[in-house]
């Protein structure tokens, strides 16, 4: 199934509403094996080194499964962290994960390493969506969150924003505003694609 861009009426919150509908029937069924194929597709395809930072994310609501690949990455020596949303509006923190860590529940249903653990900066980032184009357009859930922080690590240094998405997800075209910060690649359980410029 793919959705148009929105209408002057519906915006983007009905294109929310479509995406997570698509999201959610490719997750039920692809679910318990695309966790596994991001994974070996990530690493075949993208570029990464056993040094660099990693910052994932807890899969929610649908969103495809990123432990595999986070956990190949530890493996592989990389340091990965996941996400925390320290207050409404802020860019997210990120600390320190480990596989088998014991987390914390967060806030909007995330879940976070403890709060004694220590912080990290990802030189890379594994971004969850609701939908995305080959531009490297993001539909996320409306908060900002990751868009504030591709800006506030982007404004420091070099960081690849890599989306994680089951490949129905996948639209021709998504609205693009000044605040967006565009993804490098997106990952599915089929393919890495390379944003288009």
């Amino acid at each position: 199934m793919t959705l148009s861009p929105p209408s002057a009426s519906g915006g983007k919150a009905d294109l929310r509403r479509r995406a997570a509908a698509i999201r959610r029937e490719a997750h039920d069924r692809l679910a318990a094996t695309a966790g596994t194929g991001i994974a070996a597709v990530f690493l075949a395809g993208v570029p990464w080194n056993p040094e660099c930072a990693v910052a994932g994310y807890w899969p929610m609501a649908g969103e495809a499964d990123v432990r595999p690949l986070l956990e190949a990455l530890a493996a592989r020596g990389c340091r990965v962290g996941l996400p925390v949303v320290e207050s409404k509006g802020r860019p997210l923190a990120f600390r320190l994960w480990q596989p088998g860590m014991a987390l914390e529940a967060g806030p909007h249903g995330t879940a976070h390493p403890p709060t004694d653990v220590p912080v990290m900066e990802p030189d890379l980032l594994l971004v969850p969506m609701l939908a995305f184009d080959r531009r490297g357009r993001r539909l996320g859930y409306g908060g900002g969150y990751y868009d504030r922080t591709l800006a506030l690590l982007r404004g420091k240094r070099t960081v690849t924003a890599v989306g994680i998405a089951y490949a129905a997800q996948e639209m021709p075209v998504l609205p693009d505003e000044p605040h967006d910060q565009r993804l490098d690649w997106v990952v599915t359980e089929t393919a890495a694609l390379e944003a288009l410029s």
